[in-house]
């Protein structure tokens, strides 16, 4: 499989930017879940289901829009005033008040009323007089016409209204044209507007949380980020896994050109694990395919590491961020007690990568090309009950659905020299390695 093109194209996304997307979708997933415990969100919801209301709806536009002239209150006052200003009104209120009206009515209660009767008892006594003027007035006319009439028990029962407390509030209340804003609904429709542009609540409306289904599922069981500094504090052991314990670990072989050198060349630095390939001349330990064990002068060395003994897993997604360098071999693999099942995550030779399954002398895998390996990327295996997939960053690379292990197999890396490769220094750098269930 050719990436060239695919690389070029940018149809495969940089390992950095698939770990800023990573990265966001953490901190979203988190800030996702503060946020949908708040207690402006409880109260966001709630007065959304207030100020949502066709009942608030429709008491909003009533008070936003009804005018005052069509309320009771400014026909109360209305009618109040007309009666109020009223001529004959205001003459009966003044008759009402006078000495005239109050003498001539006590007169009424006496037996000398019926005098009034007569012209002879008139034109004799000067009170009479006085009394029966008094009587043909006009003020006393509109004194009779209006005395317990209707219009002014009306005017009096006006009055009494529009004095009372509660039509004085109801008046204002109506008669002020911002009067929404004078409302407990106005306040809780504040708030909701308020709670409506907070920025977390916006990031919760606005988030599609189904986008962290998937990454919910997926449980971390193992990481690391390599920030130790000793090999005895990590989860790695230098060396070949064989069953048993008593077989040599770490050892070469006799068609390679590099002695594994019992974890020294392995380091951390900012972060991520190198394996270094160095020339250097050392005698160690090969192991041949007729002799067995045998002692071998090398003119390179480099390590080889596992978590045999810390770390296995049977089925899930493991995967590294790499980038390597040089004319040297360098892998990243699944191992377990025996030769086989060995899975290539990634293998660099040199010249192409190479990804698959080993098992009984078959190799089920492709050759890639068209990647430059000494830039970071992601290599990673999914693997399934029914499958094994294999991805490079974000683009599939391979997919097979024979011969999957059955049995927990543990992670290793090393780097190596084939005995007919042309000779080079090389350095595999691992920035972080993790593994879901």
């Amino acid at each position: 499989m050719n990436l060239f093109w695919k690389n070029l194209l940018g149809k495969i996304t940089p390992a950095e930017v698939l770990e800023a997307r990573e990265k966001e979708l953490v901190v979203a997933m988190k800030r996702y879940e503060d946020v949908s415990k708040s207690l402006e969100l409880e109260e966001y919801n709630k007065l959304y289901h207030i100020v949502k209301a066709a009942a608030f709806v429709e008491k909003k536009k009533t008070l936003q829009n009804r005018k005052y002239k069509d309320t009771e209150e400014f026909k109360t006052i209305k009618r109040h005033n007309k009666l109020h200003h009223s001529p004959k009104i205001k003459q009966y209120l003044e008759v009402l008040k006078s000495s005239e009206l109050k003498l001539f009515l006590e007169f009424k209660t006496t037996p000398d009323y019926e005098k009034l009767g007569s012209k002879k008892e008139i034109s004799e006594s000067p009170i009479l007089q006085k009394h029966k003027s008094f009587e043909k007035s006009a003020n006393y006319k509109v004194y009779c016409r209006f005395h317990e009439s209707y219009i002014i028990k009306e005017y009096y029962d006006l009055q009494l209204k529009i004095e009372d407390k509660d039509f004085k509030l109801n008046n204002a209340f109506w008669s002020n044209a911002n009067r929404w804003q004078t409302t407990p609904e106005y306040k809780q429709e504040q708030r909701f507007f308020e709670l409506e542009k907070n920025s977390d609540i916006v990031f919760f409306i606005n988030e599609k949380p189904e986008r962290f289904e998937v990454y919910k599922k997926q449980i971390v069981s193992f990481e690391d980020r390599f920030n130790w500094n000793s090999l005895n504090k990590s989860s790695w052991n230098f060396g070949f896994h064989y069953k048993n314990p008593k077989t040599i670990r770490n050892h070469s072989f006799t068609n390679e050109k590099q002695a594994n050198n019992d974890g020294k060349n392995v380091h951390v630095k900012d972060g991520s694990l190198n394996i270094v390939t160095k020339k250097e001349t050392v005698t160690a330990r090969a192991w041949d395919q007729t002799k067995g064990f045998v002692m071998k002068d090398f003119e390179y060395s480099s390590d080889v590491l596992q978590t045999a003994l810390e770390f296995r897993q049977k089925g899930g997604v493991f995967m590294a961020k790499i980038r390597c360098s040089g004319n040297v071999n360098h892998a990243f693999w699944l191992g377990s007690d025996g030769k086989l099942p060995h899975i290539n995550i990634f293998h660099f030779d040199g010249k192409k990568i190479r990804v698959g399954n080993a098992y009984q002398n078959i190799f089920d895998g492709v050759n890639i090309s068209g990647l430059n390996p000494s830039k970071y990327h992601i290599y990673s295996l999914r693997w399934a009950k029914n499958e094994l997939v294999w991805m490079i960053n974000d683009v599939e690379v391979y997919r097979t659905t024979g011969n999957i292990p059955n049995e927990e197999m543990y992670l290793a890396f090393n780097s190596f020299i084939p005995q007919k490769s042309r000779t080079d220094e090389g350095l595999m750098e691992i920035d972080w390695v993790r593994v879901y269930r």
